[in-house]
């Protein structure tokens, strides 16, 4: 119950209790205003009640307000938080609910009936079980959304108090994982809720050893010393008969500095006792009033064999934690209120600033000046554009960079047939977080890095023999086509998956200029939110622009692929002839190195036959002409023989040679890479030359000729105007309402504080 306030009052006892009155009114509208804002820049003293599922959270609740409100019991009873604004009036003699406007979540036609009106004890009751069900069939189980309930009753505290959803202690394992994850959602939902400096904390803990602190640790974990926590024992009926000596109970009720300080809002603990059956005037209900709670002291004093003294009893009972609790809250009101009039200000004075803006927008919807803020928009737009391919640090890039990884996962890969990629580390500034042109300078020399060390394809007999074929006018093998078949067919299937990934990559990369460059327009204060209808046009103009482009491009490196691919230009193709010299030799038979041994080793024993110190010039020519007879005769017949070998294996045998398999794959190999240097070095200047350089020289042209002509066509189009002057009016209406409650809180809040004052002074004289 709350303290009975006498009838008859002296002066400045009816102007102080005309001033709290007041202050309660101004509060009450203050975190009216908070909530229907969306946010509480002007942040407000309240009671947030924090405890666990079993603590006996929403009976002491019950308890503080006089009457039975909510659903008590076990599970899950609360899934929104529940602001309450309790008023004393002696003159309700049953409890006068109001659901204030901000309250409604879910559907909004059902909240906009239920909002701002007053209603019945049941059909708020209703809605809260309502809106609980919906939650409850909700992913997210519950919401930080308040319910704001103004209540005025006769039994009423001047309190505000917020009830939380109670915390949740979710058993480990894997079979646990929805209550623990619902365990996780409450406890962020009352971290949220408690950590506003101005709140008071009313800690719940149901333990008979202040040594297990299950509530107090997610309190501390935004109020560590506990110096805005009141903490309250509950169901202290039930623990007394649980100590066994009275040295116990002395420890129960001052526990030890080691366990809790002497920081503690209120020095110590309270200890209350709920009633087991409902509070309340319904038929339901067991008791009428906390008043007849069962008398705790008395079996305390028998447990200590003392009597109790009066700091003690004044810590024990629902009553004394309510007058503690609206004496405290009380005097935060008061210490607030210099506090909150220059917020006030400081908020009033944005809302003019938004209202001026909004005003300034609306005379600004004419033709002319529409059309030279679009024109406005396409040069800023072009500027930021080009900057970033330039290059700059302004935008943020853990917000809009892109490592290796993930621009891999958005833009695709570089992979071939064989699925061959490079190590991540490989790779130049594989883990910094790019965008712009240093992104698009990125992928294109990863994709050198990939094109590059790739090397020709393995070459099988049957693709050799295959690769033959008959020619038109006879049936013998030429190695030279069969080399240049295979090579062309190989480079062919194994680039052109690289150049259309290439494509796909860069074209990724330069549509996501478009988003950072409106983001840097708004950094720099050119705001165009309140245009998106214009902002849209140019991004998908910008966008159509990068892929046609990008198409052109491709099709330009696909002709070069082509024709590269379709004829073979030993000049081109083979440029590294002493490469391929070197790799020839290594295939020379060893027989065929030792005929050529054996046959210089005849001719130098027949030179030394003749004389070593004759001449060629002193011998006479029939000499020169015999002895070059009988010189040539004992290799020709080696020579002979090896020439017909030659074409037996290189011409008339459809019988793979070693020799024939090894000179095949060697020219294979030399045309595979002359056209992988040549693939990369057009590319690469193609894609510079007709992908990057039309958006520096051409988009500019495009995106004003996008505009002139959609100017010709219907402004409306660009802008949307007809509803932009509908929703900007319907911003202008809610500015002036808010500037209104704003300043009508300020005189408020400005006349409570000259009250407070004149009675302070009245005071100390």
């Amino acid at each position: 119950m709350a303290t009975p306030r006498p009838e008859l009052l002296s002066p400045d006892e009816d102007e102080e209790e005309s001033a709290r009155g007041l202050l309660y009114e101004a509060y009450n509208e203050l975190q009216r205003l908070a909530a229907e804002l969306g946010g509480a820049a002007v942040p407000v003293p309240a009671v947030v009640v924090v405890g666990h599922q079993t603590d006996g959270k929403s009976a002491l609740v019950e308890a503080l307000m006089g009457f039975q409100f909510n659903h008590v019991g076990g599970g899950t009873k609360t899934r929104r938080p529940i602001a309450l604004h309790l008023r004393f009036n002696p003159r309700c003699h049953s409890p006068n609910c109001r659901l204030l406007a901000g309250s409604g979540e879910g559907d909004a036609e059902d909240d906009a009936g239920a909002a701002d009106r007053s209603m019945l004890l049941a059909d708020i009751q209703a809605y809260i079980e309502a809106e609980n069900k919906r939650l409850e069939n909700d992913p997210s189980q519950f919401s930080a959304k308040e319910i704001i309930i103004r209540i005025e009753y006769k039994h009423c505290p001047n309190l505000t108090i917020i009830d939380t959803p109670g915390l949740i202690l979710a058993a480990p394992g894997r079979k646990n994982r929805v209550l623990q994850s619902q365990a996780c959602a409450v406890e962020a939902l009352v971290h949220a809720k408690i950590h506003h400096k101005e709140t008071i904390i009313l800690c719940l803990e149901d333990c008979s050893d202040w040594s297990n602190a299950t509530t107090r640790r997610v309190v501390m974990q935004v109020d560590p010393d506990l110096v805005r926590t009141v903490l309250v024992s509950t169901k202290l009926d039930t623990k007394i008969p649980q100590f066994a000596r009275a040295s116990d109970v002395e420890v129960f009720l001052h526990p030890p500095t080691c366990v809790l300080d002497g920081s503690l809002l209120g020095d110590f603990p309270f200890f209350t006792s709920v009633p087991s059956g409902r509070v309340g005037s319904c038929h339901e209900a067991v008791f009428r009033s906390n008043e007849e709670e069962l008398d705790d002291v008395t079996s305390l004093e028998d447990k200590l064999g003392r009597s109790l003294t009066r700091e003690e009893k004044n810590r024990i009972g629902v009553s004394n934690l309510r007058l503690f609790l609206e004496e405290l809250l009380q005097n935060r009101y008061i210490e607030s209120v210099p506090s909150i009039i220059p917020l006030l200000e400081k908020e009033h004075r944005a809302a003019s600033r938004k209202l001026r803006k909004v005003t300034q927008e609306i005379s600004d919807l004419d033709e002319a000046k529409l059309k030279e803020k679009a024109r406005l928009f396409h040069d800023s737009f072009l500027t930021k554009l080009s900057l970033l391919l330039k290059g700059m640090v302004v935008a943020p890039p853990d917000k809009f960079g892109e490592t290796s990884v993930n621009e891999r996962i958005n833009g695709g890969t570089f992979t071939g047939s064989e699925n061959f990629q490079l190590p991540n580390k490989m790779m130049p500034n594989a883990g910094m977080r790019l965008y712009g042109g240093a992104q698009y300078h990125r992928a294109m020399a990863e994709f050198r890095l990939v094109v590059g060390s790739i090397k020709c394809p393995l070459i099988t007999r049957e693709e050799i023999v295959n690769a033959c074929g008959v020619e038109d006018i006879h049936d013998g093998t030429n190695y030279s086509r069969t080399a240049c078949v295979i090579a062309v067919a190989k480079a062919r299937d194994t680039f052109e998956p690289f150049l259309h990934q290439l494509s796909f990559r860069l074209l990724y990369i330069l549509k996501r200029l478009s988003p950072i460059s409106v983001f840097l327009l708004e950094k720099d204060g050119e705001h165009f939110s309140s245009h998106d209808v214009l902002v849209k046009r140019v991004q998908a103009a910008f966008n159509r622009f990068a892929e046609s482009t990008e198409q052109s491009c491709r099709e330009r490196c696909m002709e070069d692929l082509e024709s590269t691919t379709r004829y073979v230009t030993w000049s081109l193709h083979n440029k590294n002839r002493a490469g391929l010299r070197h790799f020839l030799d290594s295939f020379v038979a060893p027989e065929q190195l030792c005929a050529n041994t054996y046959t210089a080793h005849s001719a130098g024993l027949h030179e030394q036959s003749t004389g070593l110190n004759d001449s060629k010039q002193d011998r006479p020519k029939g000499e020169l002409k015999s002895s070059h007879t009988s010189d040539s005769n004992p290799s020709g017949g080696v020579s002979e023989t090896r020439l017909v070998d030659l074409l037996d294996s290189m011409l008339w045998n459809r019988r793979l040679a070693p020799s024939s398999e090894r000179l095949v794959y060697a020219l294979v190999h030399q045309i595979f890479h002359g056209i992988k240097e040549h693939f990369l070095v057009t590319t690469e200047l193609k894609f510079n030359c007709f992908l990057l350089m039309p958006i520096v020289d051409k988009l500019a042209a495009l995106l004003r000729e996008d505009l002139e002509s959609a100017f010709e066509d219907d402004l409306d189009s660009i802008f949307s105007v007809t509803q932009l002057r509908r929703s900007l009016g319907q911003k202008k209406r809610e500015l002036e309402i808010e500037l209104k409650q704003m300043k009508r809180l300020k005189e408020k809040f400005t006349e409570i504080n000259k009250k407070l004052n004149c009675l302070q002074v009245r005071q100390q004289a």
